[in-house]
């Protein structure tokens, strides 16, 4: 993941233009990534963390974990920063990064407590 957050970062452009040509679209683009970027380590760990929920059998923490990141806190953040705060597409692009990092955090946090090592399958 820190060799493709360094990939975008570094040729954010060039990526961008595999895809689009028009200047607004590829300002967004660019943003997004280098947006993305940032996240990507926090990103990845999460879905690791999460994912060895899952394979110790309990599936409750991550969905738990999943829908309030995503759903509480992602979806209602985008649209704040989108629309009331006036940010656009690129309060979109935070509102990920937040989610992201916030999915990791707390999957961290839970992990720690060992609770999924009481569970019987």
């Amino acid at each position: 993941m820190a060799v493709a957050a360094i990939a975008m970062l570094v040729f954010d452009e060039q990526i961008a233009r595999l895809f689009a040509r028009e200047s607004e679209v590829l300002f967004h683009e660019v943003n997004c990534l280098q947006i993305f970027a940032y996240g990507y380590i926090g990103w990845g760990f999460g879905m690791v963390v999460i994912q060895a929920f899952n394979g110790a059998g309990d599936t409750t923490t991550p969905t738990f974990i999943n829908v309030l990141c995503f759903w509480i806190i992602q979806v209602p953040l985008a649209y704040g920063l989108a629309l009331p705060l006036g940010w656009g597409p690129t309060g979109v692009f935070w509102a990920v990064f937040v989610a992201d990092n916030l999915t990791c955090a707390l999957g961290v946090l839970a992990f720690r407590r060992g609770r999924w090592k009481t569970l019987v399958v």
